[in-house]
């Protein structure tokens, strides 16, 4: 099969399209022909070397921890999905960026989602979703959300809007109306953020998600009034000395048939920056690195 692998750590360049032995689907894991993969914080982080100390890696190794395409081959023990059905889901942390991905957690695509989108909503809205459940119940409450724009920050809003919050969200301002269609007051992060938000919230604010680890942490925990009011699902760095929890994603069928439901509703539709092609997935890793874009990323296969 083709897929993208890189033979050592190093900068996006090392990625190179060639042949490599297709994967099978073993006990409760299902194949898909993977039709669209998405690049995420973690992809190109093991790729150049910066997450070395906290996962091994066997080269040459393939990008990608989630993906959506057609189902051609269902593991032992597995049940309520078949060969032709269309999934988007979550395979380890290598593997998607093929034309055959191993999946351990997936939903159907809903109606109304192009593949593009499917591919690009697993990792996010788990993401997202463990960090809000983290946070306890949201109906009736002010949540804000940190970097969300970006797409976990995104999912993260579209979810708490579900659930009845009322979401502020930071964002540079080019990005306010996004955020506004999402359902969000926003504003913009740095400096004078705890004024800004005063201000969209005289009440306060109940509880924090983290998207963004932008440094801004201990400000946010001021905003909260408590550590124990904040979420962080990207701050590896500073969550610990400053007591707030640090939620990850798990490959969790149950919360993509949440995003699958959400979906179908129209209330929550993955957004994509940009979509590359498989030949051009080193540019992909490298505009991601930027940590600039506007939703999410995603290569065609």
């Amino acid at each position: 099969m083709r897929a993208a692998r890189f033979h050592d750590y190093g900068t996006a360049d090392v990625l190179v399209v060639e042949d490599a032995p297709e994967p099978h689907a073993g006990p409760g894991e299902v194949r898909v022909r993977t039709a669209v993969a998405s690049v995420n914080p973690i992809d190109w982080k093991v790729r150049s070397g910066a997450a070395k100390g906290m996962l091994e890696v066997e080269f040459p190794a393939i990008p990608g921890r989630d993906a959506a395409g057609v189902v051609d081959e269902v593991g032992e023990g597995v049940t309520g999905v078949s060969a032709g059905d269309e999934v988007f889901g979550l395979g380890g942390v290598f593997g998607g960026s093929a034309e055959f991905t191993v999946l351990s957690a997936w939903a159907p695509v809903p109606a109304g989602w192009s593949m593009a989108q499917a591919g690009a909503a697993a990792l996010v809205y788990v993401t997202a979703a463990r960090g809000l459940n983290a946070l306890g119940e949201l109906s009736g409450k002010t949540v804000l959300v940190e970097g969300a724009a970006g797409g976990v920050g995104s999912a993260a809003v579209a979810i708490a809007v579900a659930r009845g919050a009322t979401v502020i969200g930071t964002a540079s301002e080019p990005k306010h109306g996004f955020l506004t269609k999402l359902g969000a007051l926003p504003t913009t992060y740095g400096d004078g953020l705890a004024e800004r938000v005063a201000a969209l919230a005289p009440g306060g604010v109940d509880v924090v998600l983290d998207a963004a680890a932008s440094g801004s942490l201990a400000d946010l925990v001021a905003i909260a009034g408590s550590a124990d009011r904040v979420v962080t699902v990207a701050d590896f760095v500073n969550s610990s000395a400053l007591g707030v929890r640090l939620v990850n994603a798990e490959n969790d069928s149950a919360i993509l048939v949440e995003a699958a439901e959400l979906g179908a509703r129209g209330a929550y539709t993955p957004h994509i920056a940009e979509e590359f092609p498989l030949d051009r997935i080193a540019e992909a890793h490298a505009l991601a690195e930027q940590a600039r874009t506007q939703g999410k990323i995603v290569v065609k296969i």
